[in-house]
């Protein structure tokens, strides 16, 4: 028999954010809304999600705020 499988993090972009000022980069810039969650698949179709969150993340420098 032949399985093929995958477990892995994705990043799901929602929209824009707000604006504010990034703790990394100290630039202030309009941040980006993204889900992440880990999935696990199999034959390429989603089977189990977890771990989601809801996060902002620096459209300069990549930092990013959990929600």
């Amino acid at each position: 028999m032949f399985f093929l499988f995958g477990l892995g993090t994705k990043r799901q972009h929602v929209g824009a954010g707000s604006t504010r000022t990034c703790p990394r980069c100290h630039n202030q810039t309009q941040w980006g809304r993204v889900k992440e969650f880990k999935q696990f698949t199999l034959f390429f179709i989603p089977v189990a999600r977890w771990s989601r969150r809801e996060m902002e993340v620096c459209g300069i420098c990549g930092a990013s705020v959990v929600l």
